[in-house]
C-alpha cells in the first residue's frame, strides 16, 4: 500500500511553523513526516535561519502521537556513527518506535568549509555512508561491536538499549549516484529515496536492480521515494504526480512543503486537497 508523508526543511521559518505542521502531518493522517539535517539553509542565503535536525526529531518524537518520523536526510560526515545511532536509538525509544532513520552521504560543501569539517570528494563521502551504516547497524543488533574501517574503528563498543524496533529502525538512504551510492542503497536500505522526472528514476531504479542483484538481494525489497516540491497553488497537479511516481513503483512519498511563505498554510492544504485524493487513489 502506498503511503505519503509530508516535509517541511527547517530553515527560513519559525519554531511555531514547524510544530504547526508537525500538528497537521500526526492529525490528518499523513503517514510519515520529516524535516532535514544541515547547519546553514540550502539553496537560499547561507545566513538565513536554520534549526539543527536530529534534536528537532527528538522534539517531534514527543509533540506527535501517531505519524512516523525522519530527517531526510541527515548527513554521514556530521557525527560519528556511533554517536549517530545512539540518537537514533534515543528517539526511537523517545517515539514508541516511529523513527525513520534516513541517511545520505552529504553534500553541501558551505557547512564543512564554515565549520571545518572535512568533506572529501563525493566517492571518499559515499564509502564513509556505507561504513557508517555498517556501524550503525552492528551497534543496533550485536551485544559488542568491533570494527575496523578505512573511516571508523570500534572495540569492543557496548550499545544498549537497542531501538525498540527490530532488528533496527527502518534506513532511508537519499542520492542517485549510479556507480556508488546505488551500491550502497543496495546494501543497506529499506527505502531508496531519489529525486527526478519519472522516466530518469525508472531507469536509475533499473541500475539499483543490478546492483541488487549482483549482492544476491532481491531489488523488490527495497521501496522506492520521492520527495516533489508542494506548490499550494495548485494541488491538485501534486496529486496527478504522486500518482505517476507510484504508477512507476515509488510508493514511500513525501510532499515538500518549501520553507518561506506561509508554510503552515500550505501545509493545512495538502492535508485537505492532496492527502484525501492520494488516500482515495490508493485505497
Amino acid at each position: 500500500m502506498p503511503t505519503l508523508g509530508i516535509k517541511l526543511s527547517p530553515q527560513n521559518c519559525t519554531i511555531a511553523d514547524l510544530r504547526a505542521v508537525w500538528r497537521i502531518a500526526d492529525e490528518a493522517g499523513f503517514d510519515h513526516l520529516w524535516a532535514f539535517d544541515h547547519f546553514a539553509p540550502i539553496f537560499s542565503d547561507v545566513e538565513g535561519d536554520v534549526f539543527e535536525g536530529m534534536t528537532l526529531l527528538a522534539a517531534m518524537a514527543e509533540a506527535t502521537s501517531r505519524v512516523r518520523i525522519g530527517l531526510m536526510v541527515t548527513g554521514t560526515t556530521y557525527r560519528h556513527p556511533g554517536v549517530l545511532a545512539k540518537m537514533a536509538t534515543t528517539i526511537d525509544h523517545l517515539s514508541g518506535g516511529r523513527l525513520e532513520f534516513g541517511i545520505g552521504a552529504s553534500g553541501a560543501e558551505v557547512e564543512h568549509t564554515m565549520l571545518g569539517i572535512p568533506f572529501g570528494p563525493p566517492a571518499e563521502r559515499v564509502r564513509r555512508l556505507g561504513e557508517a551504516l555498517t556501524v550503525c547497524r552492528k551497534l543496533w543488533t550485536e551485544e559488542r561491536t568491533s570494527f575496523d574501517g578505512r573511516f571508523y574503528e570500534l572495540t569492543d563498543a557496548v550499545a544498549n538499549p537497542k531501538p525498540l524496533q527490530k532488528p533496527h529502525p527502518p534506513i532511508w538512504i537519499g542520492g542517485s549516484g549510479e556507480q556508488l551510492t546505488l551500491r550502497v542503497v543496495a546494501e543497506h536500505a529499506d527505502v531508496w529515496n531519489a529525486i527526478g522526472p519519472v522516466d530518469e528514476l525508472v531507469r536509475k531504479a533499473s541500475v539499483l536492480a543490478r546492483h541488487c542483484e549482483d549482492i544476491g538481494r532481491d531489488p523488490a525489497e527495497i521501496r522506492r521515494s520521492v520527495q516533489p516540491r508542494f506548490d499550494a497553488s495548485d494541488p491538485a497537479a501534486m496529486v496527478d504526480q504522486l500518482h505517476a511516481y507510484c504508477e512507476a513503483g515509488f510508493t514511500e512519498n513525501i510532499v515538500y512543503v518549501p520553507p518561506g511563505g506561509d508554510p503552515v498554510r500550505a501545509a493545512e492544504i495538502a492535508a485537505e486537497r492532496v492527502l484525501p485524493e492520494f488516500a482515495g487513489r490508493r485505497s
